[in-house]
């Protein structure tokens, strides 16, 4: 004997089905779902390493900026700085090419 089932159970599972296969879906690949989270991570490593590179180089300009301020004037850096930005050279230095 066997039972079959009604027309409002077998509606009742197949809405129940389609539910939980949306929700499985929306959680895989939805807007905040597991691959979207992977997509992040990526991201945000990317862009911790590109913070990383950006502080270093603002720490070198920093740098650079105190030595060339009127506190703190480093002569051999402001030499080297007019000779590479203008061209100049002393009038006693001789240029190999």
């Amino acid at each position: 004997m066997s039972q079959r089932l009604s027309i409002s159970a077998t509606v009742l599972l197949a809405l129940a089905v389609a539910l939980g296969l949306y929700f499985a879906f929306a959680a895989v690949q939805g807007p905040s779902g597991i691959l979207r989270r992977i997509q992040l991570e990526a991201e945000i490593t990317d862009l911790a390493a590109e913070r990383d590179r950006l502080r270093t180089e603002v720490q070198g300009m920093e740098n650079l900026t105190r030595r060339m301020s009127d506190e703190y004037l480093d002569l051999d850096l402001l030499d080297e700085r007019v000779r590479q930005v203008l061209g100049m050279v002393r009038p006693d230095e001789v240029i190999l090419r």
